[in-house]
């Protein structure tokens, strides 16, 4: 099929049109006005600007940075001195009860009523300080068995309720409600 329809202009530019759009070659190139040079000056004014402003920030943020690290390190020696020295507080209540033992060792008495009357004295000393320290004695008599709080030595047969303590061995301990040691019982046998 032949294309029948001529088209005297082209759409597309030959290279003998492009010479026609170009300025003429005799033109002087245009010279920066002063409103070029202006917005020129008002860039690098504001580059420097945000130069300032970036060294700024940056240093700002090494002061921050060096802060927390202070920080971080102090709670690390704070935490440190309280592991260390956390008994403190229990150790300066316990002080009189070891100059009440000292003091009853050093006494040569032979009133036996005397001896005793220090050495109840001595257990109250100890009782309180124990108090002090937040270290608290498990009595469960008549308790039912607790296996987090109580070991049991043996089953015995009560007139009790099946698995309630009937005696305490030993006694258990507690520091602030976590078990320090567990008391020592016997239990009531199922019937």
């Amino acid at each position: 099929m032949e294309n029948t329809q001529e088209n005297p202009t082209s759409q597309n530019p030959t290279p003998a049109d492009e010479p026609s759009r170009e300025p003429a070659a005799g033109a002087a190139p245009q010279q920066p006005d002063a409103e070029a040079q202006d917005a020129g000056a008002q860039a690098s004014a504001a580059l420097e600007e945000a130069q300032a402003k970036i060294a700024e920030l940056q240093e700002a943020f090494l002061r921050a940075k060096a802060e927390t690290e202070n920080v971080r390190r102090r709670a690390q020696e704070d935490v440190a001195k309280a592991h260390k020295f956390a008994i403190e507080s229990f150790a300066e209540h316990l002080l009189p009860v070891v100059d009440s033992l000292e003091a009853a060792i050093a006494h040569n008495s032979d009133d036996l009523t005397k001896v005793r009357e220090g050495v109840e004295l001595t257990l109250r000393q100890l009782n309180g300080a124990l108090e002090k320290g937040r270290v608290v004695a498990i009595n469960p008599v008549g308790e039912k068995f607790d296996p987090h709080r109580h070991q049991a030595i043996s089953m015995v047969p009560a007139e009790q309720e099946p698995n309630t303590v009937v005696t305490v061995l030993q006694k258990g301990y507690v520091i602030a409600e976590r078990v320090l040691r567990p008391a020592l019982v016997t239990v009531a046998q199922p019937k």
